[in-house]
């Protein structure tokens, strides 16, 4: 049941907060008023799409919420283990919000936390269904049909769809793998011989994966060896010098150490500063130590330029065979062994997956003949139930048929038929597709038969958005009835433009739109006593002060 729906800054909505109540809950008022918003609201709630124009003009955000008491046994859905946990134990109520930016950016929240829109539409279909203006032009599409009447057939028969649907997957996953095994059994000797050659390439040159760099690095030193060792003879001539010269850097060096080494122990300054030197002089001895093994080393082996180049030639075409990088080619070696296997045990392989999908066949099978069976019992049964509420909707003398047709396929994702519910709206009349047989006031009467059937046994809250459209009369009043008998076992809320319909609710809002500072705003406020008489006097075509249509209205509540 939903308990609360809290609304800020939807497109006319600035602020509303709806206490909806057990039965028959009706929404009206004048067209354009913007009735339609509270059904957004309500989708938003479910996950649906979210755009960034529904916002308010001169607001940052639009916020939508509703507090909705938890169905019993709804929690110890396995699918809802997740969202479960999120809250208290015990909880009786469960609260869904979302968010939506000028941006377009949207944020779902359950029981106060983060949530996705996915997990919305998870929870929200199972506390809520909804019944859109143009719902009725679903039952044009044969997998809707379908829904309809498995959904009928009960939770049974669905769990054991769900079950034909996952073999059904698995069977079609293992004759796809069968089929490209065959397709490539005529090239499979040309594809043994080529990831043998290509393995037995990549094992001969043995890449490791930071020799590349390494390479690279080495190259460049050899390219450039001939000067590297005039410098480094340059600068070891300048440190060590000759006997005629002083010794270089380093007897220079040796000289100033000595000189401050004979003013030592009488001014700290300039002992700190005989430091210093010495530490230098005892660096630039080291780094001439370097630059002599650097000069010792000798002339790099002969030919190790060229070499290094051929290697990184080599390492190059592969990269360009096997992905662009070293590491690409490693994984690509690391993985052709258990290609061959795959190619030269591909006569057993076959073999395995023909068992493997005759056994998911069978099983298939067996559940599309149970599913067949069900679905062949539930279309009779369901045929009867719909004309016994047709007859109560002022369709008196309509059938509806549910016809079963082999799938083309032979099995399909979801058995093997498919349905299609055909309709004749007057007694003597063949029945023909629905879509060609009934007008909208009927298809609309006709989804309320079906919406109705569908949700037996269900608490959740139902929701129609102006199902009624193209009905009037004593219609009008037969679909008001029939929408009061759905709510005495659950909640419905019902967005009508219909009198007849809104007099029987128990619990009535309407929603005015009014301008003012060249703002345009819509209200939501639950009306009772003589402003409702006013209403539905209003929705009678009634102007201000119509005796004869107020008193029209007060036999309507008053009948109610």
């Amino acid at each position: 049941m939903l308990h609360e729906l809290r609304i800020e800054n939807l497109l006319l909505i600035e602020g509303a907060e709806l206490r909806f109540g057990e039965g028959l809950n009706a929404i009206t008022g004048e067209t354009g008023a913007g009735k339609t918003v509270l059904a957004h609201a309500l989708d938003l709630l479910l996950g649906g799409k979210a755009r960034a124009q529904i916002v308010r003009p001169g607001a940052e955000e639009t916020w939508v919420e509703g507090v909705f008491g938890i169905p019993a046994g709804m929690l110890d859905n396995p699918e809802l283990t997740e969202l479960t946990e999120r809250l208290p134990e015990g909880a009786e109520e469960i609260t869904l919000g979302r968010r939506i930016g000028t941006s377009g950016r949207t944020s779902a929240f359950i029981a106060g936390r983060s949530a996705s829109a996915a997990e919305l539409r998870a929870l929200g279909s199972r506390l809520l269904a909804f019944y859109g203006q143009h719902e009725h032009r679903k039952l044009a599409l044969g997998s809707a049909q379908l829904e309809i009447l498995d959904g009928f057939a009960g939770p049974e028969h669905l769990a054991r769809r769900s079950r034909y649907r996952t073999a059904h997957r698995e069977v079609t996953r293992i004759a796809r793998e069968l089929s490209e095994l065959r397709e490539r059994e005529g090239a499979r000797e040309r594809d043994l011989d080529l990831l043998r050659f290509e393995l037995a390439e990549i094992e001969a040159l043995a890449p490791k994966p930071d020799e590349e760099s390494e390479l690279v690095a080495e190259r460049e030193r050899l390219r450039h060896a001939e000067g590297l060792r005039a410098g480094a003879a340059g600068a070891l001539g300048a440190i060590a010098g000759e006997a005629e010269d002083g010794g270089g850097a380093s007897g220079r060096l040796a000289a100033a150490e000595s000189a401050l080494s004979g003013a030592g122990g009488i001014d700290s300054r300039l002992d700190s500063l005989a430091d210093r030197v010495g530490a230098i002089a005892l660096e630039l001895s080291d780094v001439s130590s370097e630059l002599r093994s650097y000069l010792d080393a000798g002339e790099d082996e002969p030919g190790r330029l060229e070499a290094v180049e051929e290697r990184l030639d080599a390492l190059e075409r592969l990269k360009r065979k096997h992905g662009g990088t070293l590491d690409d080619v490693i994984e690509h070696a690391a993985r052709c062994p258990a290609l061959i296997a795959r190619l030269e045990n591909a006569g057993a392989l076959s073999e395995q997956l023909e068992r493997r999908i005759a056994v998911a066949g069978a099983e298939r099978a067996t559940l599309a003949d149970a599913l067949s069976e069900a679905r062949r019992v539930a279309a009779g049964e369901l045929e009867r139930r719909v004309a016994a509420e047709l007859v109560e909707l002022a369709m008196d003398g309509a059938r509806l048929e549910a016809e079963l047709t082999p799938h083309p396929d032979g099995l399909g994702a979801v058995g093997a038929e498919t349905v299609e519910l055909r309709v004749a709206t007057n007694p003597g009349m063949p029945v023909s597709p629905l879509k060609e047989a009934a007008s909208g006031g009927e298809l609309s009467r006709i989804m309320l038969a079906l919406s109705g059937l569908a949700s037996d046994g269900e608490a959740r809250t139902l929701v129609f958005d102006e199902i009624d459209a193209g009905v009037g009369g004593s219609t009008a009043r037969a679909v008001g009835e029939r929408l009061r008998r759905l709510a005495e076992s659950r909640q419905v809320i019902c967005i009508t433009h219909l009198p007849q319909v809104a007099s029987l609710a128990s619990a009535h809002f309407r929603i005015e739109k009014s301008a003012a500072d060249g703002q345009t705003r819509a209200t939501v406020k639950r009306v009772g006593g003589e402003e409702l008489v006013a209403e539905i006097a209003r929705m009678l075509g009634a102007k201000r002060s119509d005796d004869a249509a107020e008193r029209h209205a007060r036999e309507l509540l008053a009948a109610a």
